[in-house]
């Protein structure tokens, strides 16, 4: 319960779905959370929902914008006097099927899933109290990719691929870097592909989106339990597992 105490933890793409999970497992593990999101207003409502107080605090900044995601990096280290982990969960997924994908929809997949990540590890390094961890959230799509999505999946992968370079350099730097592929989680990202696949297949939207879960466990996944793993990886506890790319998918994806 304490493995995060004292603990300061960014997480990216703060007002979405995950980031309610993946920050509420940091607060049951005694850290503190700066959320950062795009949205002023929908981060700063996501952050007053968590009812944490001050251990929790909202900040604005585009991820694919150095000077922005430093500034950002820099406010909440001073706000709670540190920063210790982040969390790179901010992502887009744009639908369709590869031979209509455009130039410009491609472009935007990678500079955010990808390019972002890259930007905000580097500022979060550039101001880690003293070493630290971060925990890239990849997707079941970047190790087996699905119809419809291979921006995304492509962009899933580079960061599976970033993820090993960035372990494997900055171990001297006294920092941990992981990611985890979660699948079949309940999230508005995942209702995006049902509503997108609904009318294409004559199926119903929320049915569909009831079969869309992994197969093992027999229902969705939920942002608490990608959480939990997440707050883990971030924790001393997890000081062994190094470079690795952990699937979190209920089963689904064998490697």
């Amino acid at each position: 319960m304490n493995a995060l105490n004292d603990k300061v933890v960014a997480v990216t793409g703060g007002a979405g779905g995950i980031a309610a999970g993946i920050a509420q497992a940091i607060l049951d593990s005694g850290g503190r959370v700066g959320l950062i999101d795009l949205d002023r207003d929908k981060v700063e409502a996501a952050a007053a929902a968590l009812g944490a107080g001050d251990k929790v605090a909202a900040f604005v900044a585009d991820v694919t914008d150095p000077a922005g995601i430093d500034a950002a990096m820099k406010a909440l280290r001073d706000r709670f006097g540190g920063l210790h982990g982040l969390v790179n969960n901010a992502g887009i997924v744009r639908l369709g099927p590869a031979d209509e994908t455009t130039p410009e929809g491609f472009d935007l997949e990678l500079a955010v899933n990808v390019k972002g990540v890259l930007l905000t590890a580097q500022a979060a390094a550039r101001h880690f109290s003293d070493g630290g961890a971060i925990v890239n959230i990849a997707s079941n799509a970047g190790k087996v990719g699905y119809r419809n999505m291979a921006g995304y999946n492509a962009s899933k992968a580079a960061v599976i691929s970033l993820t090993r370079s960035l372990s494997l350099e900055w171990a001297e730097k006294g920092i941990n870097v992981n990611a985890v592929c979660p699948g079949g989680v309940a999230t508005d990202m995942l209702k995006s592909v049902a509503d997108f696949l609904a009318p294409r297949l004559e199926q119903d939207r929320d049915a569909l989106f009831g079969t869309m879960v992994p197969a093992q466990l027999g229902r969705h996944i939920q942002p608490i339990e990608v959480g939990r793993v997440v707050a883990f990886l971030l924790s001393d506890a997890a000081t062994i597992i190094r470079g690795q790319s952990i699937s979190i998918d209920g089963g689904d994806t064998p490697f």
